[in-house]
């Protein structure tokens, strides 16, 4: 299946702008996916601890109603505030769901923890919101590493933070014929991280020279007490013009590329949540098997680009926890 597909930067995905924001002294921030033109989404919850705004809105039996802005953000629960400041800036631009009695932005956003890295009582807020939508309405910037939402992401913690690792925010894309899908993905897990097979960050030893596994430390109960901050939250997004029930299912089967990414994965201790979203600007017609399995490949390259594109030397991790 991979020989069939054409690699090519998020960047080139039609219908979506990407704008981040970030504290980079207290190690959090903020990544706004803006669409010009609202676009349809749903979404699927599937660790057991979610901190997100407007989730309810994507279920196929509800009322859903077109996107303006998916939002991802640090700071676990407090920083759903972030959405108050992009739907401002929304309504300032001009963009959101005419009530009759004015615009209401349809803004949905989910958190991860990192307040165990950084500075914890420093969160996104309003004003961090308001800049990552200013942002994106100004340009595309799809930056992979430690920027916007994946500033104080890391991975492998059954251990605890000091044989952790750092991780951030990931993205990656590819062409089937007409057939367009891009993954952005902020890599924030309790597990370790593989590619290909191979792991390539999560749960150190003590001295932090070598690996352990973070599955057998849960199997052997051998594990902090303070494992519960942990979410790897992706979005898939595509050119096919698909119901919401299909971008359901999508995003169901694209999170089977998460679960040969990250081992352990969808724990009580994580709050992973996947996003499908169908561009406005796309009318390809297309099976949602095929846009599902082609988003579980390429959530796999993007978790694995958040994971490259994050290396830090450990003295400035260790200084951080």
């Amino acid at each position: 299946m991979e020989n069939l597909l054409e690699s090519q930067p998020f960047s080139q995905l039609q219908g979506v702008s990407v704008g981040n924001a970030q504290n980079n002294d207290a190690k959090t921030g903020v990544t706004v996916f803006f669409f010009p033109k609202a676009s349809m989404a749903s979404a699927v919850v599937l660790g057991g601890g979610p901190a997100s705004r407007e989730l309810p809105l994507l279920d196929p039996q509800r009322n859903t109603q077109p996107l303006n802005a998916l939002v991802i953000s640090g700071g676990s629960a407090y920083g759903l505030a972030a959405s108050d400041g992009v739907a401002n800036c929304l309504e300032e631009h001009g963009y959101g769901y005419n009530t009759g009695f004015g615009l209401v932005p349809i803004v949905c956003q989910s958190c991860i923890f990192d307040l165990s890295y950084g500075k914890g009582n420093v969160r996104p807020d309003r004003e961090m919101g308001y800049k990552a939508c200013q942002n994106a309405i100004a340009g595309n910037s799809p930056l992979s590493g430690n920027v916007g939402a994946g500033t104080g992401a890391t991975v492998g913690k059954p251990g605890g933070m000091a044989t952790a690792q750092k991780s951030g925010i990931g993205y990656a894309a590819a062409r089937l014929g007409r057939l367009e899908v891009g993954v952005a993905v902020v890599v924030n897990a309790l597990g370790d991280i593989y590619q290909d097979g191979e792991k390539i960050a999560g749960m150190t030893t003590a001295d932090r020279k070598g690996f352990v596994s973070a599955e057998q430390a849960l199997l052997m109960n051998q594990y902090s007490d303070l494992i519960v901050g942990n979410t790897t939250i992706a979005a898939v997004f595509t050119n096919a013009s698909l119901s919401v029930a299909d971008l359901q299912k999508v995003a169901n089967i694209a999170s089977t590329g998460m679960a040969r990414s990250i081992r352990p994965v969808f724990t009580m201790a994580d709050g992973d949540t996947v996003y499908a979203i169908s561009l406005s600007d796309g009318d390809v017609q297309s099976d949602v098997n095929t846009v599902g399995v082609l988003a579980s490949l390429v959530m796999e390259k993007a978790i694995a680009d958040a994971i490259h594109s994050s290396n830090i030397p450990d003295e400035d991790y260790l200084s951080n926890i």
